[in-house]
């Protein structure tokens, strides 16, 4: 079994630490080897921050490495406090069954279950029959709090408050680990860079209880170029369920992306090759936008198909227009097959000149197009988030910028279904 998965992962950025980069190597060289990631059901859906360890997962499942999925029924009963500055809130056992339901939905999606190619398990299986002195005597005894107050997630909420209940969270993902290294010979455990803790907690576990060597990986926290955590837009959080988040403003997410994110977003989110992307990474003006096209698309095939993914590029080339369709990009991209088709959708649109437009604000511009009444009517649907620019929301009034003038065709749309072209002229 060859190590090039995780020289893999490291081209693309999707290693943050290693417990032991070497020895993990080795290991993988050797027969396929069992790894898992946890997800905590604390909504019935996933977002686009759980894409890194799922896409991990399926680098890994590809390369002949059996991926085990652990739903959190059990620890999401204590609320993990690693990222947040004050205790999550409690679900009930009923509502953690509900979302648990929705997210093994979703990683069936991503992952091959067949001939128990992957596993999902709940550790609510073995955390919610635990005797809790008999846990504390056999498992609590190899943990030092002087050493478990140095992990980051402790450290930052010590200064906010850390509930007991949180305390335990730590020692109770450690036990997951020990008990699928011993049960189903699971060496590897992955997550996010703030899990770093948590993990290192489990190998010194095994370590102790089973005299066993394992390992730990953890992927990078992925933030916007402001610093921002990644996945957040000013309507909260892009979801992988339609519901919550529809496929063309999934898809709009990543197509607005920032120029200077896109190689990595392509690296961690797409399964192009990396030759590929340095390519494309490289290009400047439309041939930047195209990328952009390409990143949302395979992004949007992934989490909901093809199809899915044609109909938004298709919507969103209509209502926002599209980089040139004929640039000569050399991309494996089935975006590339697709071509730019006249929506059966006529929007409104109102024709303008420049000059006319030169000094007008979002206000004006949503008044005259008869999207709103009033400047009153206007400013509150901007200040209750109903405003949008080119599918960007708008936060406060302000005239028109040069890049606004400078394309040939601008959107505005009034809530989720009210939409004006601009032609500018």
């Amino acid at each position: 079994m060859s190590c090039q998965v995780y020289q893999e992962l490291e081209e693309r950025g999707l290693i943050y630490q290693s417990t032991d980069a070497e020895g993990l190597q080795q290991l993988l060289q050797k027969a396929p080897q069992t790894f898992y990631i946890g997800f905590d059901p604390t909504a019935d859906s996933l977002h686009v921050g759980s894409l890194i360890p799922i896409i991990v997962m399926m680098h890994l499942q590809k390369a002949g490495h059996r991926p085990i999925a652990i739903l959190g029924g059990g620890t999401a009963m204590v609320g993990d406090p690693s990222g947040k500055t004050e205790m999550r809130l409690m679900l009930t056992p009923e509502k953690i069954v509900e979302n648990g339901q929705g997210i093994a939905a979703q990683l069936a999606r991503f992952l091959d279950f067949n001939d128990n190619r992957c596993q999902l398990i709940n550790n609510a299986d073995w955390l919610s029959t635990l005797k809790y002195v008999d846990f504390l005597r056999d498992i609590g005894r190899h943990f030092s709090v002087n050493r478990m107050l140095t992990a980051e997630s402790y450290k930052q909420r010590l200064e906010t408050g850390l509930s007991f209940i949180e305390f335990n969270y730590m020692i109770l993902q450690a036990y997951d680990f020990h008990v699928l290294c011993k049960e189903q010979g699971c060496r590897i455990q992955m997550g996010g860079q703030d899990q770093w803790g948590n993990i290192v907690a489990g190998i010194d576990l095994i370590r102790r209880t089973q005299s066993t060597e394992a390992y730990g990986v953890t992927f990078p926290l992925l933030t916007t170029s402001n610093g921002e955590k990644f996945g957040k837009t000013a309507a909260g959080a892009v979801w992988l369920s339609p519901e919550r988040t529809s496929v063309l403003d999934f898809y709009q997410f990543w197509r607005n992306c920032e120029d200077s994110e896109i190689e990595h977003l392509l690296s961690f989110f797409t399964f192009l090759p990396m030759a590929e992307i340095k390519h494309l990474s490289t290009l400047q003006g439309q041939g930047i936008n195209r990328a952009k096209e390409i990143l949302a698309y395979e992004v949007t095939a992934l989490v909901h198909s093809p199809e899915a993914a044609a109909t938004a590029y298709q919507t969103a080339v209509n209502r926002f227009g599209s980089a040139d369709p004929e640039l000569k990009i050399k991309t494996s991209s089935a975006i590339c097959d697709l071509k730019p088709q006249q929506s059966k959708e006529e929007l409104p649109t109102l024709v303008l000149d420049s000059d006319q437009l030169a000094g007008i604000t979002l206000v004006d511009l949503f008044i005259q197009s008869g999207l709103t009444k009033s400047k009153g009517q206007t400013r509150r649907l901007i200040e209750q988030g109903g405003a949008y620019l080119d599918e960007q929301r708008i936060n406060e009034d302000r005239p028109l910028s040069q890049v606004d003038l400078s394309k040939q065709k601008i959107i505005i749309r009034a809530g989720k279904k009210r939409f004006h072209q601009i032609s500018i002229k």
